[in-house]
């Protein structure tokens, strides 16, 4: 079993993942707009009927791939307030390097919550909202167990 994250964007997902390509290396595996939709008049088989906003070119699924990881994201229903509370994704640095990279590049735009610092759990962790609300915590070299 594996649980993928869905991201709802509202309105900016194509950005979200033109910023994640550049701040993370990620890569889109697929991308549906909805104007790729099949026409149907029962509403009830797919999203049921979308605000006026919810133009063709708007993102309807996307799929993409950070290191192993998958996330999937869309525009949602594109009311322009995408909210991202109680959640957040985590990336396991590869060294204290990668951890200041990936911070730096992830809170760019955004707000560095906790800034990036040894812990008493790890050699380097910070917390961040990225420029869209994601909350994102980096971790390099956590202490074991």
């Amino acid at each position: 079993m594996q649980v993928t994250p869905y991201l709802c964007f509202e309105g900016r997902c194509e950005e979200a993942l033109q910023f994640y390509a550049d701040a993370v290396g990620a890569k889109v595996d697929a991308l549906m707009r909805f104007r790729d939709a099949p026409e149907t008049a029962d509403t009830s088989d797919g999203c049921g009927e979308m605000p006026a906003a919810v133009t063709g070119d708007k993102v309807m699924h996307a799929s993409l791939r950070i290191g192993d990881s998958v996330l999937m994201a869309s525009d949602g229903r594109c009311t322009g307030n995408a909210r991202f509370e109680g959640i957040a994704l985590t990336i396991q640095a590869s060294d204290d390097a990668h951890a200041e990279r990936l911070f730096a590049a992830l809170s760019a735009g955004g707000k560095a919550e906790m800034p990036l610092a040894q812990t008493f759990f790890a050699s380097r962790f910070g917390m961040l909202a990225d420029r869209f609300g994601v909350g994102w915590m980096i971790i390099s070299n956590p202490a074991s167990s």
